[in-house]
């Protein structure tokens, strides 16, 4: 893509150099252009300057931009959570034993999730809103909000450069005066907003670039780690039942016993949707706790039950289960069960406590009727590990949040570098709450970056 006629850039001094071709590297860019469009026309109105076009220009290393944001949400996009208290969305981000999401009140109160859903219902994405507030495009194609920044960009001129590799920064008394490309050729900019995003997903193009940059330039960077990611298991009767998704399960996830612990120990119960995949289990519950479950496995086995049926008090379970057996006497228990529950559970239920799966109703056991439904109300999952970073969607990590101003996304080290995205240190719940944090620093950094270039 090409937004903008061919520049001799060696030559020119861009007002604003974006690295970076992902949501928040896109928003940034066409922010910016506007922003310096509004501002220059102003400043030619009170004679103040002559007509001039703004000058941004966005460094992408891969083919074309935005490769992460297209396969976001199974392909749909979550763009955001229409979650509108700012502080209840804001609550999300708050880092164990820390008050992160603090941090964010200021550029919130710029551009908040209201801005976000305006900013594409108004340029012609229609949005709607799903199960626990997540808002997709109504075209159920991430394409579709791609094109909206793609015109944003277009619009404002942006020039856009993909297969760009950089080779270094050169700095000069706390600011960056200039990058150089593998080419050799040497870009100048009054500003430059980093936007290269964490490690997940790294066939996109997200490898951790920003992280060494940040830490030349002086900057203190935490590890980058998977922390929205699905979790394998070590079951493996599981693998047979690959794509099933059970929309309204419980699960308690318990520490088991370790040198340390006499008994094994509950730490999370959470309601939700699960998705069995070939290697374990995953979807919006299970990388939301998946953090963690991460942090658990570092102090011993960790095991997560499910309770198929958590509408169902285990007194009521029985005896509506009793009564459907006695109704149907002459049926096999493997089809009065598949009507409590997907047919796909039925067969390693019955398995796991050794009912043939050829028993008529009237021959299951007192015993084996109780064993069977202490298993549907907890159903046990032993985790193997985190799939890891190369299949998570988000990583937590990056640059310490103490040394961003978040009124500007402005460097506190560096006076003319923006920060924004994936490479803040945040925790980032599944649902929506990443891709706004771009949508907003993105916007901040596109507007406040404008500033250098009239200063």
């Amino acid at each position: 893509m090409k937004a903008s006629s061919e520049m001799t850039i060696s030559k020119n001094i861009w007002d604003v150099v974006v690295i970076g071709g992902g949501p928040a590297g896109m928003m940034a860019a066409g922010t910016a252009a506007m922003e310096l469009s509004k501002k220059f026309a102003l400043l030619e109105q009170t004679g103040t300057e002559s007509t001039r076009a703004p000058k941004v220009l966005l460094l992408e290393k891969n083919s074309s931009l935005g490769k992460k944001l297209l396969i976001t949400g199974g392909g749909r996009c979550n763009i955001t959570n229409a979650e509108f208290d700012t502080r209840i969305f804001l609550s999300k981000f708050s880092g164990r034993n820390r008050k992160d999401d603090q941090f964010l009140f200021s550029a919130f109160a710029k551009w908040d999730v209201q801005d976000t859903l305006d900013f594409f219902n108004s340029r012609g994405l229609e949005t709607k809103v799903e199960a626990l507030k997540r808002v997709f495009p109504a075209t159920d194609s991430a394409e579709s909000v791609w094109d909206v920044l793609e015109a944003y960009m277009k619009e404002g001129g942006v020039t856009v450069r993909c297969k760009q590799s950089i080779k270094k920064f050169t700095q000069k008394d706390g600011t960056i005066e200039s990058l150089t490309l593998i080419t050799g050729e040497e870009i100048r900019a009054r500003s430059f907003i980093l936007a290269t995003g964490g490690k997940s997903r790294p066939e996109t193009g997200s490898t951790g670039d920003g992280f060494a940059w940040l830490k030349e330039f002086g900057h203190s960077v935490s590890e980058s780690n998977a922390a929205l990611v699905p979790l394998t298991l070590k079951d493996t009767w599981t693998k047979d039942l690959s794509g099933l998704t059970l929309d309204d399960i419980q699960l308690t996830v318990f520490q088991e016993k370790t040198e340390d612990t006499a008994h094994r120990i509950k730490h999370l119960r959470t309601k939700g949707k699960l998705l069995f995949s070939h290697k374990g289990i995953t979807g919006p519950t299970i990388l939301n706790m998946s953090r963690d479950v991460g942090e658990l496995l570092k102090y011993g086995d960790v095991t997560i039950e499910l309770d198929l049926l958590p509408s169902k008090a285990p007194d009521v379970l029985h005896a509506e289960f009793q009564e459907l057996l006695k109704m149907n006497s002459n049926k096999k228990v493997k089809n009065v069960l598949a009507e409590l529950m997907p047919a796909a559970l039925v067969q390693p239920l019955l398995e796991m406590t050794a009912i043939d799966l050829d028993t008529f109703s009237h021959s299951l056991t007192r015993e084996k009727r109780i064993e069977l439904l202490k298993l549907v109300k907890a159903l046990p999952l032993h985790v193997k590990g985190l799939q890891g970073v190369e299949k998570a969607i988000v990583t937590s990590g990056g640059v310490a949040l103490t040394e961003i101003d978040f009124k500007t996304m402005r460097s506190r080290l560096i006076s003319n570098l923006y920060v924004v995205g994936d490479l803040l240190n945040f925790d980032r719940p599944s649902g929506g709450y990443s891709l706004q944090i771009c949508w907003t620093t993105g916007v901040v950094a596109g507007t406040s970056a404008t500033q250098d270039s009239l200063d």
